[in-house]
């Protein structure tokens, strides 16, 4: 799984104006949770871009005062203004301690239903799922090979070993809908006959 390492310095001064002073330096403030107690830090803007900017499920090393975390993210702010980012909540993996992440849907092979002229509709980008750190993956592989014209593929179907999926099992990750064309030739045959 790709991770990015983040150097951060700690924060001791959490008021308003020590805040403002961080953003006018170009650094975020952040927050490390989860684990025995609560980490304020500040990191660079320009480190944490590849962690924030980006669809894919990465992990961060973030490193303090010689100590490592191993960390996801759990939540950001963006200014309401400047859309720039504000602030970034980290949850810490603790070995022995399930999280709630995010984990993104990758839809693999080419439908039978996409072939007949159909065209395939994402429904959902990511599952949320409870697990241990150690089982986290990068992203669930769903299959679309066997999906037919006015099916869906829902949630019950991703497999995803030592898992709990949390979204309901009958929400639809995907389906194969009729192109406009598909039911014009369609009328065009009814017609016909």
């Amino acid at each position: 799984m790709n991770t990015v390492t983040i150097e951060g310095q700690l924060r001791s001064d959490l008021g308003k104006k020590a805040t403002r002073q961080l953003r006018s330096e170009e650094k975020v403030p952040c927050v490390i949770y989860g684990g025995a107690d609560s980490i304020s830090f500040s990191a660079p803007i320009a480190v944490l871009k590849p962690l924030v900017y980006t669809s894919r499920f990465q992990l961060a090393e973030i490193k303090l005062d010689g100590k490592v975390y191993k960390c996801v993210v759990k939540d950001l702010q963006f200014d309401k203004v400047t859309d720039e980012l504000a602030h970034i909540d980290f949850m810490e993996l603790v070995d022995d301690k399930k999280v709630i992440v995010s984990i993104p849907v990758k839809l693999v092979g080419q439908s039978v239903g996409v072939k007949a002229g159909g065209r395939l509709v994402v429904k959902m980008k990511t599952v949320k799922v409870k697990s241990l750190p150690k089982d986290l993956v990068e992203h669930l592989e769903v299959s679309v090979e066997n999906l037919e014209l006015n099916e869906n593929i829902r949630v019950e179907d991703i497999e995803a070993p030592n898992m709990e999926i949390m979204n309901s099992a009958r929400i639809p990750v995907a389906s194969v809908v009729m192109t406009r064309q598909l039911r014009q030739e369609e009328a065009a045959e009814g017609k016909k006959k």
